[in-house]
């Protein structure tokens, strides 16, 4: 979506916004899309971490018993993806993920843009926000598991609140940073309220939104697991703490990889939508 007005269309405007084009475009390059030297980097650092895994693991037992081999982690996850626990595990986590990370960023950017826009709000609700967020979640857990029951519904509510704070903040930051003779213009030109935020504040905000997104995009995968661990039947979370509760470290190790997975998979997801929204600023 482009904007209507935009701070860099004035003639001869030498403004920094004309070479913030390039960084924005370098930022907002997807882990994928890096350079092929960067890539075979990472591929280098792949396989120096497995072969000092493998090297410590070999021979000695008790660091194979504490910290499983790579053969051990290989041979359960291929046990848990022909016997479908895996994929169980993997359906639950993520159904709670998309739950929480929804409801989360959607209320989020509600009550961020409400604050933005209202100084009386801010001063009602800002420092309530800000209080309840320094609340650990292990005192709120047993309130929620009373109010939602065990399972999917509580652990959706734990990821949301866990994804709320950073996306309410991005979104009071971007609304906040648009230029106010922009603001001025527009209602100059008549504009409704409704064509102000569609043509203006929403543009002009989206890439400090999409910060915030990819923060909250990978906290989403840890307020899941903080929610199994509490009260669940299923999750990766969940297998994580029965793996361990039976010293099962390769068990416990295919589901942290799965779900470093996840979160790597979430945030790729976030910037191709970044790069496919932002592609008016980008190529500007």
């Amino acid at each position: 979506m482009q904007p209507l007005i935009s701070p860099a269309s004035t003639v001869g405007d030498k403004s920094p916004t004309h070479e913030a084009a390039p960084a924005a475009s370098v930022e907002s390059r997807s882990l994928w899309r890096a350079a092929p030297s960067r890539r075979w980097l990472a591929v280098f650092t792949a396989i120096i971490i497995l072969g000092g895994w493998y090297a410590a693991t070999r021979d000695d037992q008790n660091a194979a018993f504490l910290f499983a081999s790579p053969q051990a982690v290989g041979e359960e996850l291929l046990k848990m993806i022909s016997n479908g626990t895996l994929v169980r595990h993997v359906g639950v986590t993520v159904l709670e993920i998309m739950l929480g990370f929804g409801g989360g960023v959607i209320c989020a950017f509600g009550l961020g843009y409400g604050i933005a826009r209202s100084r009386l709000l801010e001063g009602l609700l800002g420092p309530y926000v800000v209080g309840f967020q320094a609340v650990p979640m292990i005192a709120i857990a047993p309130i929620l598991i009373r109010f939602f029951g065990p399972g999917i519904p509580t652990n959706a509510v734990i990821c949301g609140l866990i994804v709320f704070f950073p996306m309410l903040v991005s979104t009071m930051v971007g609304m906040r940073s648009i230029d106010p003779d922009l603001h001025a213009l527009m209602r100059s030109l008549t504009a409704t309220r409704w064509q102000m935020f569609t043509k203006l504040e929403f543009p002009g905000a989206l890439p400090v939104l999409f910060g915030g997104l990819k923060v909250s995009a990978t906290l989403a995968v840890v307020g899941a697991v903080v929610g199994e661990a509490f009260a669940s039947q299923a999750g990766l979370g969940f297998l994580i703490y029965s793996s361990r509760y039976v010293y099962n470290a390769a068990g416990v190790l295919v589901a942290v990889f799965t779900l470093t997975l996840l979160a790597l998979g979430l945030y790729e997801i976030v910037a191709r939508i970044e790069r496919r929204a932002l592609a008016w600023r980008l190529n500007r």
